[in-house]
């Protein structure tokens, strides 16, 4: 099923990387991994648990800068200046990003454990899942956009200006919505360290792939400079990928002896995150097809706003409230579902093209 889509989703010139082909099966076997090696070897997990400083674990750091810094390079704030280009694109992000998704992640978790689960879930407990959802909704994706993009062979740039214009939202934006959110469901929020997870996860990430896309830049213009940040980020992508792979296998790892105790738990969890994905993708579908929104563009637009920012979403979640937290726990299953569920509406969007304009 997998081969079949990501083959017939692929550009017809550069292709995908063995790594992104068969994505959705490495994450598989990493989570396996994960939850075996969790249980078979907890002392290990809990001392790589315990290698943190400022409430921030430090081999988690590491693999998030592998994952996320070949793809900032990525990222040309440049191209803001073609912001003015097919503005309904940009307004579709913006809005489903900034103005729904958030709130209804969080609606959709008060809803399901203060509500509908709430006679299986302890109410401290169910607050630490909302927030974990909280965090998965307030953080766009900024990184595997790139991936799913290509699958669909949307605009690479008006990508780029969507995923621009959202890191820099973001900068701003994310910690006071989190902030409000987490409020609202009566958790206290230290600031310093959400500050803290946001500038090291989202700005300093940002300003160092800015500075090396400038130096790689600078060395070449026109096209050959584009093919040299190509060159550079297609070098990193087996470092990015593997990143991702060693990340899944430690969260899952970590949260091992709950996944295998309370496998009923990590259902509950996925159920109002696979409400939100499925929901938020064909809200903004739909809406770039009335408007009339070309396919390269309404594809990544939709998969933009579906997909999460998981890998910053995890880092404060740890950050706030601890590795073994249900917070962190609801995010590792936001990995989990996000990855099966966004090859699924590729797959769905490859065959509605012909719904769209074609630009």
């Amino acid at each position: 099923m997998t081969e079949h889509v990501l083959d017939r989703a692929a550009p017809p010139a550069g292709g995908i990387g063995f790594f992104e082909k068969y994505l959705s099966v490495w994450v598989a076997l990493s989570i396996v991994a994960g939850v075996a090696l969790g249980n078979l070897m907890p002392g290990l997990f809990g001392f790589l648990a315990s290698l943190e400083y400022a409430s921030v674990n430090l081999v988690v750091a590491v693999l998030i800068w592998a994952m996320v810094f070949p793809m900032m390079v990525n990222v040309d704030f440049a191209s803001l200046s073609h912001i003015g280009d097919r503005p309904k694109g940009l307004v579709l992000t913006l809005a489903v990003n900034w103005l729904i998704k958030p709130f209804t992640m969080a609606a959709l978790g008060v809803l399901f454990f203060e509500h509908v689960f709430a006679p299986w879930i302890e109410p401290a407990d169910a607050q630490q899942y909302i927030a974990g959802l909280i965090l998965l909704g307030a953080a766009p994706c900024t990184a595997m956009v790139f991936v799913w993009s290509q699958l669909t062979r949307g605009d690479a740039t008006y990508t780029l200006v969507q995923v621009s214009l959202n890191d820099v939202v973001m900068i701003f934006a994310f910690a006071p919505i989190v902030a409000l959110l987490l409020g609202v469901t009566d958790i206290a929020v230290p600031w310093e360290t959400l500050l803290l997870a946001t500038g090291l996860y989202v700005v300093v990430p940002l300003v160092a792939g800015a500075l090396t896309r400038k130096w790689l830049t600078g060395r070449a213009s026109g096209a050959e400079a584009e093919k040299a940040v190509a060159r550079f980020t297609a070098s990193l992508k087996p470092v990015s990928v593997i990143g991702l792979l060693v990340t899944v296998v430690l969260l899952f790892g970590f949260q091992g002896h709950v996944i295998v105790e309370r496998p009923i738990l990590i259902v509950l969890i996925a159920v109002p995150l696979l409400i939100q994905s499925y929901g938020i993708f064909f809200l903004t579908y739909f809406a770039a097809r009335i408007w009339k929104v070309p396919f390269n563009v309404a594809a990544p637009c939709a998969l933009i706003g579906t997909s999460n920012f998981f890998e910053l979403a995890v880092a404060v979640a740890i950050s706030l409230f601890g590795l073994n937290s249900g917070a962190a726990l609801a995010t590792v299953v936001g990995v989990l579902v996000e990855v099966p569920v966004m090859l699924s509406l590729v797959a769905f969007a490859n065959r509605t093209r012909d719904w769209f304009p074609q630009s």
